[in-house]
């Protein structure tokens, strides 16, 4: 039988396309336009529609390269590790959603929210949790970090004549020695800014 041509609105066309998914070309393009992340990092999300739908709960408002770099570093890593899938993570994407949080707002640093995040595979607790029960706060506290620096610094009068003489790698030594003294706790942004300061450079 002859079939009438098919005529459809623009309306009917729009709703029949919002119905469809999102292609990989597509996907990969806004997730670049929209969160600012590498050609690389967005073909590794769109490779799978539930690596990228995980990706963008964790990033939405939070610093997206810090959520790329997590999801496909750290996230998918463990993950394949455990041979496990997305679905029966014990890591949601809240969950290492409140982790970034915690990076972000200079509670944890990134070592620290390293160790974190694999006890948050094992247990499946929340990274606030964790961070409470052992301890782990970052320390931000000028003061606490100046006694830190002051008692390394006396410790090592040698190295600190040396760095004044001009041996300038030394740096990278009491950077260190303050952050074992502070169980790498101690805010490395903070410990830079004090040492520099202290030793008149």
């Amino acid at each position: 039988p002859d079939l009438l041509p098919l005529v459809l609105t623009q309306e009917e066309v729009d709703a029949i396309e919002a119905t469809l998914p999102e292609l990989p070309d597509a996907k990969k393009a806004r997730l670049i336009a929209d969160y600012g992340i590498g050609d690389y990092e967005a073909g590794v999300l769109v490779a799978d529609r539930v690596r990228a739908d995980f990706f963008e709960a964790v990033a939405k408002n939070r610093d997206s390269k810090l959520a790329a770099n997590w999801v496909i570093g750290e996230f998918f890593g463990a993950l394949n590790k455990a041979e496990k899938e997305i679905s029966i993570s014990p890591v949601d994407a809240d969950a290492l959603g409140g982790l970034l949080d915690l990076i972000s707002d200079d509670t944890i640093s990134g070592r620290i929210a390293k160790d974190v995040f694999e006890v948050m595979f094992e247990t499946g607790k929340s990274a606030a949790d964790i961070v409470e029960e052992k301890g782990l706060k970052q320390v931000t506290d000028t003061g606490a970090i100046e006694e830190m620096i002051q008692a390394v610094l006396d410790a090592n009068e040698d190295k600190v004549e040396q760095y004044k003489g001009g041996k300038d790698k030394l740096f990278g030594f009491f950077v260190g020695q303050v952050m074992k003294a502070s169980g790498g706790k101690a805010n490395p942004k903070a410990v830079n800014e004090i040492l520099r300061a202290k030793l008149g450079g």
